[in-house]
């Protein structure tokens, strides 16, 4: 044997699950196809939002906050419908994460000097009845250094098992095969990659240099999703959103490929909801990219006029931040794959911010400083000025027409009435006189604003659009933008693979992305965010510590 287990995937789940092994006194043969700089995978990018439940900074905020609760919003979420197949262990995956979630998720996290910026965000709100989508109250805990401070934390551990001689990470290697002895997984086989000096994220070679075989008494697989790969998205979209993109951008590297989740199904594992995926609506154009077609989300507050690419208003719960899925089946209903944002200065200022470590350089150096300046000061971030001055998604305008013109020319398919458009809006603009409204992006927009973290730093005073005072208008054309693999390997509570029969597969194991983020499918259809970083960490963690006791 070459090791006592062998993780195929340095990205956040693997480098938990390694450190949980190597704890345990086990060997560990850490590969990825990648070089050392991309260390933590699309873990490193993220905003590092965690999904937590009745935290002090809920409380802090008087946010009441309960398991129960939580529960509710999930399943309210995910819909799950197989209950008697595919989703089978991504239910008991998801009530042990709620579990997990409100209550020592927390404190491990502390424990690894993990720290919370103060205010809770409130993603995916909903808008739909109270057993429904979306969640009920402020839950999306950012941590303080965003993606990269939590990759560093388990990078932390590895490298100290590394000194101890309890991990050996090997980049450039690329598996291709997962060896298998009568029926049980006993090794990998693959290709040693050029060495590479390809930055973080960057797409760097598949020059083969040498082949490799190596042999564990367990292999687990962490090797991420198919958001890299178009070709992967399109052939597995799921039937009720409607036809697939012509055109996308892509949130994720290159490296995000899908590759693993063949491989370990030729091994017996069995993959269960392909069709379930999480793709953002809010994507632009990234004006300085890293990989190819790389796409930004904005993360939205709920003031922006939302318009389809014909310039109809999106009808409630369509809003800003409040379905995504839903959201992109209305806008994949018209025909077209974009839309559109009409906002003033003041709501650019107040309520855009763009999801990534690299776009909220504030947060990810820990600059409290910089965090005042950025987000409490009046003006946009930096990074979002970065993008009103270069990106190409975005028309700036004093007047309505001035700015329809700008996005018909932007598009070239001249499908803007301005006089429609502008009809939209005055009729919304109306609604703003009074403290009364049937506008249910308005009234969304006034209870927002009686949290007190969306009041100081996430939305905008309600205000007239077409009023001068509160220009120059903005229009952003929105992408629809690749994220997220939903459904994955089915895997027990232990993180081992399961075959079409429902049986482990022996000596395979699975966590993170590649396994829905546990069970093949703990989100079912939809997600509440704070949940991708967090099913890494509790996948890689479970399937570590079970695979460190099985091996004892």
């Amino acid at each position: 044997m070459d090791s006592d287990v062998i993780v195929v995937g340095a990205g956040l789940a693997g480098l938990v699950a390694a450190a949980e092994i190597a704890d345990a006194g086990k060997k560990v043969l850490l590969l990825d196809q990648e070089p050392e700089a991309s260390l933590g995978g699309q873990a490193w990018w993220s905003f590092g939002g965690l999904f937590l439940v009745d935290s002090p900074e809920q409380r802090r905020l008087g946010i009441k906050d309960s398991r129960e609760l939580a529960w509710q919003d999930w399943m309210g979420t995910a819909g799950f419908d197989r209950e008697k197949d595919e989703d089978y262990w991504a239910i008991k995956w998801a009530e042990a994460y709620v579990d997990f979630a409100a209550g020592e998720k927390r404190a491990w996290l502390v424990e690894h000097g993990i720290r919370f910026f103060p205010v809770v965000a409130w993603a995916e709100r909903g808008g739909y009845l109270a057993d429904g989508h979306g969640n009920s109250v402020p839950r999306f805990h950012i941590v303080w250094g965003t993606g990269p401070a939590l990759v560093t934390a388990f990078e932390r551990r590895v490298r100290a098992a590394m000194e101890k001689g309890l991990v050996d990470y090997r980049p450039r290697h690329r598996v291709d095969e997962l060896v298998t002895q009568s029926g049980a997984v006993t090794g990998v086989k693959g290709s040693i990659l050029v060495p590479s000096d390809a930055k973080r994220g960057e797409a760097s070679s598949r020059e083969v240099v040498g082949e490799f075989e190596f042999h564990a008494q367990a292999v687990l697989v962490s090797s991420g999703g198919i958001g890299g790969n178009f070709d992967l998205v399109r052939k597995h979209w799921p039937s009720w959103l409607g036809q697939p993109p012509k055109n996308m951008l892509s949130g994720v590297p290159a490296h995000v490929d899908g590759r693993m989740l063949a491989i370990a199904e030729r091994a017996g594992g069995r993959i269960v909801n392909r069709d379930r995926m999480w793709h953002y609506t809010e994507g632009i154009k990234n004006w300085d990219p890293i990989w190819p077609e790389h796409g930004i989300r904005i993360l939205p507050g709920p003031s922006s006029i939302w318009l389809d690419a014909t310039g109809k208003r999106l009808p409630v719960p369509y809003l800003p931040g409040f379905d995504t899925l839903g959201t992109l089946k209305a806008i994949l209903k018209t025909g077209y794959d974009y839309s559109w944002f009409i906002l003033t200065k003041k709501i650019v200022e107040k309520e855009f911010a763009l999801s990534g470590s690299e776009q909220n350089p504030d947060l990810t150096e820990k600059n409290l400083k910089e965090v005042i300046r950025q987000r409490v000061l009046p003006g946009p971030t930096d990074p979002v000025q970065a993008f009103l001055d270069h990106g190409e998604d975005f028309v700036i305008a004093d007047t309505l027409p001035e700015l329809v013109e700008g996005m018909n020319r932007l598009t070239g398919e001249d499908l803007l009435d301005p006089e429609e458009i502008e009809r939209q809006i005055r009729a919304r603009d109306r609604e703003i006189e009074n403290s009364f409204t049937k506008d249910l992006q308005i009234a969304a927009i006034r209870v927002a604003r009686n949290y007190i973290g969306d009041r100081l730093t996430r939305v905008a005073k309600p205000h007239k659009l077409l009023d001068p005072k509160n220009g120059p208008l903005i229009a952003v054309r929105l992408h629809i933008l690749t994220r997220k693999t939903l459904g994955g390997l089915q895997t027990d509570l232990s993180g081992r693979v399961l075959d079409s029969s429902g049986n482990p597969v022996p000596g395979l194991y699975a966590a993170g992305e590649v396994a829905g983020f546990g069970g093949g499918g703990v989100h079912g259809y939809r997600a509440l965010e704070g949940t991708f970083l967090g099913g890494c960490l509790f996948t890689g963690r479970q399937a570590g510590r079970a695979l460190a006791k099985a091996l004892s």
